[in-house]
């Protein structure tokens, strides 16, 4: 099983601290919800997880090694994928492609990427036809969809959702919630950033960012 643990962070934009003394521990094979205000820092917590921002106090884990002596931009490429509430897809590629270009980036070696890109996609409910579409003749839960496949493109310990649901309709959300039970359930870890009660009670573990101000 896969630890992710924080202990005893700090974080600050200049002089203004965002994240302060915190300590978290995620585990592979569970939801995680991340709640809190405006303003608490659950952007910046991702940013620290995915090791696209160093905290300037505390320590990072992963398996127990010390974050700092793991290159990050491999971190990245190989233990967490990230999915983002405006999705971030490349909008003149099709949703097969958006994912295979994942692949390429990540490193991943294989002779049929292509038909690997294919099977990612309908593992998240996109037929042929909706993957050979530009991602922008898809609707919002269909791009979703597309995000979340291309961050599973490279087999990633650890799944980071900031607001996944946020733009979509309840019908849509809890057909992406199923997603990430199902994707938890089969040994990844899924954390989610969220204002959205629906998807903070289907998970296994909350977690309520406060203010540094309000702490």
């Amino acid at each position: 099983m896969s630890v992710l643990t924080l202990n005893h962070i700090d974080f600050a934009y200049e002089k203004s601290m965002v994240l302060k003394d915190l300590s978290f521990t995620f585990e592979s094979g569970k939801v995680y919800a991340v709640t809190g205000k405006s303003g608490a820092g659950k952007t910046t917590l991702l940013s620290v997880l995915s090791g696209l921002a160093a905290p300037d106090g505390g320590e990072i884990l992963y398996n127990d090694q010390d974050m700092r002596h793991i290159n990050r931009y491999d971190f990245r490429r190989k233990y967490v994928g990230v999915i983002f509430q405006s999705y971030n897809l490349l909008t003149k590629l099709t949703a097969v492609e958006n994912v295979e270009t994942s692949m390429d980036i990540a490193g991943v070696r294989m002779k049929n990427k292509r038909e690997k890109a294919y099977a990612l996609l309908e593992s998240v409910g996109l037929g042929r036809e909706e993957a050979d579409r530009r991602v922008l003749k898809l609707s919002g839960g269909q791009q979703q969809r597309v995000a979340i496949a291309r961050a599973l493109s490279y087999e990633p310990e650890f799944i980071l959702a900031d607001e996944p649901t946020g733009n979509l309709d309840e019908e849509t959300q809890a057909d992406i919630l199923s997603i990430f039970r199902k994707l938890a359930d089969e040994g990844k870890g899924v954390i989610i950033v969220t204002h959205a009660k629906q998807v903070a009670d289907a998970a296994d573990v909350v977690y309520e960012l406060k203010a540094v101000h309000e702490a």
